[in-house]
């Protein structure tokens, strides 16, 4: 099952990203769970969130890796959508 997380970054909490991204990076990469991802950007090329496509067995197992993402577990977060979502176009 795919599902797009969107989370969106609380209000100047840049510094919070910055200082758990290598946590997170290593996370992505240890779950072998994730099929994209990357930060949603503002209009001036700074990092607001992130956008990552979850490839897992339901819903709980896809709350569950967003709960333990070292991101979330900061604080980083003003809220997380987990969505269903269906690859039409793959390259």
């Amino acid at each position: 099952m795919l599902i797009a997380l969107i989370a969106r970054d609380k209000d100047g909490a840049l510094d919070t990203r910055k200082a758990n991204r290598e946590a997170h990076l290593a996370y992505l990469d240890a779950t072998g769970v994730v099929e994209q991802a990357g930060p949603l950007m503002n209009d001036q090329d700074q990092m607001i969130g992130s956008l990552i496509i979850l490839d897992v067995k339901d819903m709980a197992a896809a709350q569950d890796w967003a709960d333990n993402d070292p991101y979330a577990k900061a604080g980083l977060f003003q809220g997380v959508d987990l969505i269903p979502w269906k690859r039409v176009i793959e390259r």
